[in-house]
C-alpha cells in the first residue's frame, strides 16, 4: 500500500534529521545511504502529491526546467538553485536557520552552517533564494514542508531588510521589533552553545570553527565568557543570554504578539510569509512606472 503525503512527510524529516546526524560524525558511508533514500522519499512525496492533486491542478504541480515568464506577472519562475556540493541551498540554509532559532542574515546563516557542517555554503547565492522561495510558494502553496522566508518588520509589515526566517516557525517569531535584533542575538547565542553540547553529548567534538562561533556570541553577553579559559563554556553561555534575554522579553513579546495579530488579520497567505509590499512596489504596480 502507497505511503500517504502525510507518512511520507515525516519520513523525509526523519531521514533529513538522520543526515545531519551522519555529517555531523563524518560518517561518509552512511551519509551517502541516508542522501539515496532521502532522494527515494522526495520523488515519492512528488508521486504522491500528483495522485492527490486532479487533472485541474496539473500546472500547478509543474516547476520548468527553465526560466519562463509567468503570465500574471512577467516574472520569470526560477529552479531551485542547488550549491556546488550535493545539498540544495534550500536545505542548508534550512538547518543553520533551525540550528539558530530566529532569523538571521546570509552572513550569519553561512557562517554557522560552515562552522557546523562538512559543505561550505557562499553566502552570496542567499541574494535571489527568498525571491524564488516565494515564486514556488505562489505557483503552489503549501505544496513544500518548509519555504525560506521573510522576517517581517512590526510597524509596516514588509520582510526586514537582510533577515531571512522559516514558514514553520509562528509568526510571533519572524517579527522584528525595536528590541528584537537584541533578542534574536541572544536566542542565536543559544542554538549555538545548545549545539555545541549535543555534539558533545553525542561523542562528537564540536569543529572548531563552531568554537570560535560561539565565541563571537559569547563576547558581545555580559557574563558569558571567561577569559581565562581556552574555550568559553556553553552552559555558562546559554545562562547568561537568559539572564539578559529576560530584561527584554516581556516588551519584545508584547510587541511581536500585537504585529502578529496584524499580520495574520490584514494579509493574504503569501504576504504572511514574505511581507506585504513596500510602498514603492505598490507605487510601480499601480502605475507600471515610477515617476
Amino acid at each position: 500500500m502507497a505511503a500517504s503525503l502525510e507518512e511520507l512527510e515525516q519520513r523525509l524529516s526523519h531521514l533529513r534529521s538522520e543526515l545531519r546526524g551522519a555529517v555531523r560524525a563524518r560518517d561518509k558511508a552512511e551519509t551517502a545511504r541516508i542522501r539515496r533514500a532521502l532522494r527515494e522519499a522526495e520523488a515519492a512525496w512528488e508521486d504522491a502529491l500528483e495522485s492527490e492533486a486532479g487533472p485541474d491542478d496539473e500546472a500547478l504541480l509543474t516547476e520548468p526546467t527553465a526560466p519562463q515568464a509567468s503570465a500574471a506577472t512577467g516574472a520569470p519562475r526560477l529552479k531551485e538553485r542547488p550549491t556546488h556540493g550535493s545539498i540544495p541551498i534550500r536545505e542548508q540554509v534550512h538547518q543553520a536557520l533551525t540550528l539558530l532559532g530566529a532569523p538571521a542574515s546570509p552572513k550569519l546563516i553561512s557562517s554557522t552552517y560552515e562552522a557546523f557542517f562538512t559543505e561550505s555554503l557562499v553566502a552570496t547565492k542567499l541574494a535571489s533564494l527568498r525571491r524564488d522561495e516565494e515564486r514556488s510558494f505562489t505557483a503552489q502553496g503549501y505544496a513544500r514542508p518548509y519555504y525560506i522566508c521573510a522576517a517581517l518588520t512590526h510597524d509596516r509589515l514588509v520582510p526586514a531588510r537582510g533577515l531571512l526566517a522559516l514558514s514553520t516557525w509562528p509568526v510571533e517569531r519572524r517579527i522584528i521589533g525595536p528590541l528584537s535584533p537584541r533578542a534574536d542575538f541572544l536566542t542565536h547565542a543559544m542554538g549555538t552553545a545548545e549545539q555545541i553540547q549535543r555534539l558533545t553529548t553525542a561523542g562528537h567534538p564540536a569543529p572548531d570553527a563552531a568554537w570560535r562561533l560561539l565565541r563571537r556570541f559569547a563576547l558581545a553577553i555580559p557574563g558569558a565568557y571567561d577569559a581565562a579559559a581556552r574555550e568559553p563554556d556553553p552552559a555558562r553561555v546559554i545562562a547568561a543570554a537568559h539572564t539578559e534575554a529576560a530584561v527584554h522579553q516581556q516588551e519584545d513579546d508584547h510587541q511581536r504578539q500585537a504585529a502578529a495579530q496584524r499580520v495574520r488579520t490584514q494579509l493574504a497567505d503569501v504576504q504572511q510569509l514574505f511581507g506585504a509590499a513596500p510602498m514603492r512596489d505598490a507605487l510601480r504596480d499601480a502605475s507600471g512606472t515610477l515617476s
